[in-house]
């Protein structure tokens, strides 16, 4: 199995993904600003549960924005981790080339 990925793949869907935060919260304040309308026309257990979404949006959107935050730092720590894991690969093999013995290995003419 081979698994290769661009440099910047974590840095650009870190900057998607905060977009993508930031746009959670504009639609789920539209949609409460879309059902204003619809206050008052409900009786009983629809009034109560379209009173208990409209009070409840607020905190909806800090707790789905809270669980991006952490897939936010998920992937910032992932970004991370894979450019020093690059770097310290290029350093060793640096540092073992820099042992090897490329003369030991021709075949042939001298």
């Amino acid at each position: 199995m081979k698994f290769d990925m661009g440099a910047t793949t974590l840095a650009d869907l870190t900057k998607k993904t905060t977009g993508s935060s930031e746009d959670l919260g504009v639609l789920i304040k539209q949609l409460v600003a879309a059902a204003d309308p619809l206050e008052g026309k409900f009786n009983g257990a629809g009034k109560a549960a379209f009173d208990s979404f409209k009070s409840r949006a607020d905190s909806i959107t800090s707790d789905l924005n809270g669980s991006l935050r952490a897939i936010l730092g998920g992937q910032t720590g992932m970004d991370r981790s894979f450019g020093t894991g690059d770097e310290e690969q290029a350093s060793n093999a640096h540092q073992n080339m820099g042992s090897a013995n490329f003369e030991a290995a021709r075949f042939g003419a001298r």
